[in-house]
């Protein structure tokens, strides 16, 4: 069974050390993602139709909104994986032209060789979440930064991307599927009604969903599930709602199994085991560090 060592949330989204020995469902991120081993057996993630490698000396990037899912292998040992879901906003306000992180053609490739200075960075940041509680907090925050600036200035298209002043994720898409993808993420409580959502978007049902794919990689279903699954982070992290079955009936699960199932096919972890190794903490900006 997959479970979370330890999981860090605050401004700058979530960093996390998952435990991988059972397969994730196709999802997707609002947040950049990028994923490293730790230690174990080296594995593989699915990104754009490819199985990618995930060893000591390579790592994993997924765009934002790039669906991407892990096929755990049988009889395959543990792997121990570093995960990053990084905030655009926060990427943005230590460098602004980082906002364009938040968009689905970001990284250039998504499977990338580890400079060695790029693994230093890595271990280093590995380190500090064994040690999290004995090390700064803004400490933490400043090696994550210097890892993903790291990776970015050599794997994503920011340079590209600036010079055509391009906007954010949001324009990447048609305008009717923008305000319906919009929609979606706003109403992650119980089953949406996508034929109403289609006719709001004066499209046919079949017409929505081609165009909706067309755009997003991903059918209206599986963009609904990253607003729950936003839901479901947010309120595990500040601990609303107080009991699980309070959230799952929230989120619109007609059993606590079921979100539970829900859950753990799109992390790896339970939501009560992920609830129970959460770090929340408002860290001081890197500018008041001395950065």
């Amino acid at each position: 069974m997959s479970s979370a060592h330890r999981i860090l949330h605050g401004e700058f989204g979530r960093v996390a050390l998952l435990d991988m020995d059972e397969s994730l469902v196709p999802h997707a991120h609002s947040e950049c993602h990028v994923l490293l081993k730790v230690y174990g057996e080296d594995t593989y993630f699915s990104v754009r139709d490819h199985r990618l490698p995930l060893t000591d000396k390579t790592a994993v990037l997924i765009n934002a909104w790039e669906p991407h899912f892990y096929d755990h292998q049988s009889g395959a040992a543990d792997t121990l994986i570093l995960a990053l879901y990084i905030e655009p906003s926060w990427l943005a306000a230590l460098q602004r032209g980082l906002a364009l992180s938040g968009r689905p053609d970001f990284f250039s490739s998504p499977c990338i060789e580890l400079t060695p200075h790029m693994r230093h960075h890595a271990d280093l940041l590995i380190d500090a979440m064994f040690s999290f509680g004995l090390v700064p907090q803004n400490t933490l925050e400043e090696l994550l930064f210097n890892l993903l600036i790291g990776i970015t200035e050599k794997h994503s298209e920011l340079r590209h991307l600036a010079r055509l002043r391009v906007g954010v994720a949001s324009d990447f898409y048609d305008g009717r599927i923008r305000q319906a993808s919009q929609f979606i993420l706003d109403h992650p409580q119980g089953e949406l009604d996508m034929e109403g959502i289609a006719r709001q978007c004066g499209l046919s049902r079949a017409h929505f969903f081609t165009l909706f794919k067309q755009n997003t990689g991903m059918t209206p279903q599986m963009f609904a599930n990253i607003g729950k699954m936003q839901m479901a982070f947010r309120c595990l992290s500040d601990n609303r709602f107080g009991t699980l079955g309070n959230l799952s009936e929230s989120l619109g699960f007609s059993e606590q199994g079921h979100f539970t199932r829900f859950f753990r096919r799109h992390i790896g972890a339970s939501p009560s085991q992920y609830r129970k190794v959460i770090d929340n903490y408002h860290s001081k900006s890197m500018s008041d560090s001395g950065m």
